[in-house]
């Protein structure tokens, strides 16, 4: 783990000078500005697609959860464009591909997925032993049921479980650590770059209120106080995917680590 960790993404931005081509864009003050306004654009691009389609219907209808697969997909897909576009027009450059750099690489991918998959079940140990001991099926029974195609089947034919384990771990992952850390990185230190890029990770789920207050899904304070109380958790998680992101290098970490926290959460639910 410690020689993947040198190979990680602080290494490859921070070890070794920040080469800028002869022409030089962008000063070095200018390149924060122009780090913070492109994740900020970013952020708004992935939320707003949440919104471009009108419907009277609520959020975890089928109908609703497939239009946002759609738009939130194509904004996930045209995210590495954000880091290109940024990269040219600040004038950084850095040794890996544009790929290598927002941690897309099969290198150490073993080790990169176990060791903060493990990290990630010790923290959240108790709502998991709690979900494993409100389980009606026996171990014998869960592996049974996790070898059976049908179940697998049934998961992927449900729109709320693609949405909570896959599209939703993926889109978030991808947008706000692997295009945002490459950005923040180069004009912050890392420890910087790892508490600043999750407040708009937690910025971004404030547009849950929309919602509440449309369906009336709770009184205004109740509604206001759920939403300061998420802002907070997903900004601290954010922070610790973050910096495992830094550590390994490796997107398939801290998307793992998502999808253990959802399991989790339905363990405290």
């Amino acid at each position: 783990m410690a020689a993947e960790a040198e190979e990680g993404l602080a290494a490859r931005l921070l070890t070794e000078q920040v080469k800028r081509s002869s022409a030089e864009l962008v000063s070095g003050d200018g390149v924060c500005w122009v780090s913070v306004l492109s994740c900020l654009l970013l952020a708004c691009a992935y939320v707003g697609s949440l919104y471009v389609w009108r419907s009277e219907l609520p959020r975890d209808h089928p109908a609703v959860i497939k239009r946002r697969f759609t738009s939130v997909l194509i904004v996930s897909g045209l995210s590495p464009l954000f880091v290109w576009a940024w990269r040219e027009f600040t004038g950084v450059r850095t040794g890996p591909s544009l790929l290598t750099l927002m941690g897309i690489r099969f290198e150490g991918l073993i080790p990169a997925v176990v060791l903060p998959l493990l990290l990630t079940m010790v923290l959240f140990l108790g709502p998991l032993m709690q979900l494993a001991m409100d389980c009606p099926w026996t171990f014998i029974d869960g592996i049974r049921v996790a070898l059976d195609p049908c179940f697998w089947m049934l998961c992927v034919s449900d729109m709320r479980w693609l949405r909570n384990q896959v599209v939703a771990p993926l889109t978030e992952e991808l947008v706000f650590r692997a295009c945002m850390l490459p950005m923040l990185v180069p004009c912050a230190s890392p420890a910087t770059a790892i508490f600043t890029c999750p407040l708009f990770f937690g910025v971004a789920h404030f547009h849950h209120v929309i919602e509440l207050l449309r369906f009336r899904q709770g009184t205004l304070l109740g509604i206001f106080l759920s939403a300061v109380f998420q802002f907070s958790y997903t900004a601290v998680f954010g922070a610790y995917t973050a910096f495992i992101f830094i550590r390994t290098g490796s997107l398939d970490s801290p998307l793992e680590m998502g999808r253990g926290d959802q399991l989790s959460r339905r363990g405290s639910e």
